[in-house]
């Protein structure tokens, strides 16, 4: 009637003592939550840092662009800054005059995919001229807006077996 222990009636040395085989994750919890409590904490004060008055000052911000520097290559090979067009011999100079007002700004280059790659590599080139030192290429996703050729034009369904076409 009483409860029964689970000794071993061995011989063993330490006693019939067993090592558990198990973790207990409690202990490991706690000490996991105190911390976050700590961290929790800890974390505002880090970001507050130290209060000081900033002295005033006179000068002018920096402005940053209003609108982005775009150098666009048409179809049909006409040259845009900014949605005006300007002749291809007066791109440098135009384009030097906004590094001069604006500074050294990124400049995004975009042409049509019909453009002839060496036309495109003419105009990376003129930027470069220009003394702009970042630009970028625009590209579109593929799949993405009306302008992607497979939005605009529809695949034509295969027809119908019929008769075959006269030969001419």
């Amino acid at each position: 009637m009483g409860m029964s222990a689970n000794v071993s009636s061995g011989d063993s040395e330490d006693g019939g003592y067993r090592p558990m085989a198990e973790i207990n994750i409690t202990p490991m919890v706690d000490v996991m939550l105190v911390l976050l409590i700590i961290f929790m904490v800890a974390a505002p004060l880090l970001v507050t840092g130290v209060p000081i008055e900033l002295p005033k000052t006179t000068a002018a911000k920096l402005g940053q662009s209003k609108k982005p520097v775009v150098v666009t290559l048409t179809p049909d090979g006409k040259l845009q800054i900014r949605n005006e067009f300007v002749a291809r011999d007066l791109l440098v100079p135009k384009l030097r005059e906004l590094r001069a007002t604006e500074g050294d700004a990124v400049v995004y280059v975009r042409a049509d995919k019909k453009n002839p790659y060496g036309e495109v590599m003419d105009l990376l080139g003129q930027v470069g001229q220009s003394g702009f030192s970042r630009v970028s290429l625009l590209s579109q996703q593929p799949g993405a807006g009306a302008a992607s050729p497979s939005a605009a034009t529809p695949v034509p369904a295969s027809p119908a077996p019929s008769a075959p076409a006269p030969a001419p």
